[in-house]
This record gives structure tokens, C-alpha cells and sequence, in this order.
């Protein structure tokens, strides 16, 4: 579990995680609560390691 955490960080982990900060402020700054999920589902992405990133192959 260590290992999924602090290895391969590229730049969508980090764009990811600056997503998700946008959005976790844009929420507390304008009370639109409906920005929270989306910052959740960002940072658990970019903490995960999840989603492709634009490099899967079907």
C-alpha cells in the first residue's frame, strides 16, 4: 500500500490533485457545494493511482 502512494508520480497524479484543490476551493469560496464530489473523485484518482491518464489501450 506504501508503494501505490509515494511511487510514479507523473504529471497527471499532480494535475489530478491541482484539479481536485480547485475544485475543493471553488467550493468553500462560492458555497456551491456541488463542486465537492467532483474534487473527491479527483483526489482519490490521483492518490490511487486510478484511471488511465489517456493511455489505455482498448
Amino acid at each position: 500500500m506504501k508503494k501505490i502512494f509515494f511511487n510514479n508520480w507523473h504529471f497527471m497524479r499532480y494535475f489530478r490533485i491541482a484539479i481536485a484543490m480547485f475544485c475543493f476551493y471553488s467550493a468553500y469560496e462560492q458555497n456551491q457545494w456541488v463542486f465537492v464530489p467532483f474534487g473527491v473523485f479527483f483526489m482519490f484518482q490521483a492518490v490511487f493511482n486510478l484511471g488511465c491518464g489517456g493511455s489505455c489501450k482498448n
